[in-house]
């Protein structure tokens, strides 16, 4: 069992950075499936990025609407992963969830059925 906890939202500018991050409570990520989501008012929760545990070979999916702007990462010393995000758009303005899950297939990676625990969220605010 695994309790993930985010941190890091704000107010950035169009063009800027920002950097998320999920701690766990509880047992390591290590060898969950990790992975970000977002969600805007009155709008499915979607897929934005996740990797897969250290011993299934740590791969990493994204979004197309964020593939070479995201970037994430594990820190196993930390027990965290974190969400680079770079050259923000309004569009990017949303809460974003982190979520573990363990034995998450590849087909049902980027659903939300397919994570037992999620984070409560943090606010990530882009102005036009």
């Amino acid at each position: 069992q695994v309790q993930p906890v985010e941190s890091g939202g704000g107010l950035v500018q169009a063009g800027g950075s920002l950097s998320l991050s999920c701690a766990a409570n509880g047992q390591s990520f290590r060898s969950y499936t990790v992975s970000w989501f977002r969600q805007t008012p009155g709008k499915e929760r979607d897929f934005v990025a996740g990797i897969r545990s250290s011993g299934s070979g740590g791969r990493i999916y994204y979004a197309d609407s964020v593939k070479g702007r995201f970037t994430i990462s594990r820190d196993n010393a930390k027990n965290t992963v974190s969400l680079q995000m770079n050259s923000l758009k309004p569009e990017d303005t949303a809460v974003y969830y982190c979520a573990a899950g363990s034995g998450v297939i590849l087909s049902s990676l980027r659903t939300v059925a397919a994570y037992n625990y999620w984070g409560q969220g943090t606010q990530v605010t882009v102005p036009s």
